[in-house]
Order: structure tokens, then C-alpha cells, then sequence
């Protein structure tokens, strides 16, 4: 039997309309030719010395109790770019806030942050609350860069925030699947292991 499709061939959608969907992730991700995998990745942490960590855990334990973190903006400056600034200075990946991705009518809109070296990249959506949702916007993302970049990377990395919980996927370009980690990550009690992690995937 087949099935109707979710896309209107005549619409026009962006990132952010794939996270208001309520269809399952599945089934948005087989519109573009993609299959969705849960399973634990255990991604590659870095070794490298992290001599700010201590500072910045602190700097997040001592600002929680005195911080609304009720909408996406506070989330994003008071959680995610802390962060995202401490990955800069360990790998110097070069940083676009606000990324605008216009590849097809149905594959476009702005990544909340994109960071690349020479040869790797990270997407990274800031969500306020729902992370399931916001995975699915984040696949979503990673077929527009698939579809988008001259990478030779086989496997485009991403993840989903919600600045104190932080889940990771994968784009598998060979086989057209994406992996959903089945770990979550928190701000601040996993903090180091998440840095490791983030790290690792901009090659350092």
C-alpha cells in the first residue's frame, strides 16, 4: 500500500518545519531517501588537556540557581555558547551562528550553530525543551548538509541541546541512515565527557 506522501511537492519548508511536525521521525526522514537507527554510538572522546573545564563547570554550577532557562535564547547564551566558545579555543574551529542553508525548497532554513576545521564539521540545534523533536529537525539538517558540502567525510556529525541535556547523531553517507545515540548527555554532571566528545569530532 502506499503511503501518502508528507511533503507537498508545490510547498515550501524550512528546518524549523520539520520540528513542529507531528508525523514520526521515520517516516519524515524515508521523504528524502534516509533511514533512522537508535543505538549507543560510543562516540571517540579526545585526549587533549582541557585546562578550562574546571573554570567552566564552576562558571554553570554558580549561575544555575539564579537563571530562567524557560526560553531557547537563555538556553543558547547561558549554556550552549559558554561551550561552543571553550570547543573554539581547544580545536579553532571557525564558528557560524545562524548558519543560512538554502539547498532546496524543502531542505533550507538557518543551523543555530555550525563549526568547522579543515576536514571535519558539527552542527550543533539549540531546542528549549523537546529533544525528540528536536532530533528529527537536526536529521534534517544533516541531509541538507549531505546533500550540500564536498566533504569526503563518510559520517556528519550533530547534536541536539537543550543547554543542560545534549544528545548526538549521525549521518552515515554511504548507506543513507541516520544513528540516533541512545545517550544523553548532561550540563553540568557530564560535562567533560561531553567536551571530549565534541572535541573529538572537529578532529582534535
Amino acid at each position: 500500500m502506499n503511503k501518502i506522501p508528507i511533503l507537498q511537492p508545490n510547498q515550501s519548508y524550512t528546518f524549523r518545519s520539520y520540528f513542529e511536525m507531528s508525523f514520526e521521525p521515520e517516516d519524515i526522514l524515508a521523504e528524502f531517501g534516509y533511514s533512522l537507527k537508535r543505538s549507543n554510538l560510543n562516540l571517540q572522546k579526545s585526549e587533549v588537556e582541557l585546562d578550562r573545564l574546571t573554570n567552566l563547570k564552576l562558571r554553570i554550577e554558580e549561575s544555575l540557581p539564579y537563571i530562567s532557562l524557560t526560553s531557547e535564547a537563555a538556553r543558547r547564551e547561558l549554556l550552549i555558547a559558554p561551550i561552543l566558545l571553550d570547543i573554539i579555543h581547544y580545536t579553532r574551529a571557525q564558528l557560524r551562528i545562524e548558519y543560512p542553508l538554502n539547498v532546496t525548497e524543502q531542505l533550507k532554513g538557518s543551523l543555530d550553530y555550525y563549526l568547522h576545521t579543515d576536514h571535519k564539521l558539527l552542527v550543533v540545534e539549540a531546542k528549549n525543551a523537546d529533544l525528540a523533536r528536536g532530533f528529527t529537525q537536526l536529521a534534517v539538517e544533516l541531509i541538507a548538509i549531505d546533500v550540500w558540502t564536498d566533504s569526503q567525510e563518510i559520517y556528519l556529525k550533530g547534536a541536539v541541546s537543550t543547554g543542560d541535556i545534549w544528545q548526538f547523531g549521525l549521518l552515515n553517507r554511504e548507506n543513507k541512515q541516520i544513528n540516533q545515540d541512545l545517550s544523553l548527555y548532561r550540563v553540568p554532571a557530564d560535562i567533560e565527557e561531553l567536551i571530549r566528545i565534541l572535541v573529538a569530532i572537529l578532529g582534535f
